[in-house]
């Protein structure tokens, strides 16, 4: 057995399993009571209740799989999964992509599908523009990622009259 010098205390440390069992003096431990505070993707109530959230932000994080949905369909994530760090920044690039070239028009979640070898992006978007401008919008961004990627992109959007139509309750 072994005796350990720390800043004026005496650690004894064992150095077999059969030895004396380890003394050690509460300075050497630092403890905090446990408070399984879960607050990580949830929002907070207003004074007012006058904050809106949509069906995806009203179900907090432990609901995915079960009343909502992931934003990110794919299989590099599982273990040994072929590029999982490129692929969590291409989702990252593409809903940045898709809320600037659609600027003040997505009103819900930005969601990535991928199959195979094609990407399918998926968003409710405002009726806010004329329909010509809305196809031009689908083919620019479309045409865009595609290249870059250089996979086939293909957008699903689907379109409301105003944005107080995907409000799900107000907190």
């Amino acid at each position: 057995m072994g005796i350990l010098k720390k800043s004026g205390q005496q650690l004894l440390a064992a150095t077999n399993f059969s030895a004396a069992p380890i003394a050690i003096t509460s300075a050497a431990i630092h403890t905090s009571p446990v408070h399984n505070r879960v607050q990580a993707g949830r929002y907070r109530v207003t004074t007012k209740r006058n904050r809106p959230l949509t069906y995806e932000m009203a179900n907090p994080p432990h609901y995915i799989a079960h009343r909502k949905s992931w934003n990110s369909w794919n299989t590099s994530s599982i273990l040994d999964g072929l590029r999982p760090s490129e692929t969590a920044i291409e989702d990252l690039f593409l809903r940045k992509f898709m809320v600037g070239t659609w600027h003040s028009l997505i009103v819900s979640e930005v969601i990535i599908k991928r199959q195979h070898n094609m990407i399918r992006i998926a968003a409710i978007i405002r009726q806010a523009i004329s329909p010509r401008k809305m196809y031009f919008l689908i083919g620019y961004t479309e045409e865009l990622l595609s290249y870059w990627l250089q996979c086939p992109v293909t957008l699903e959007l689907q379109t409301v009259a105003d944005k107080k139509d995907v409000i799900f309750k107000y907190i």
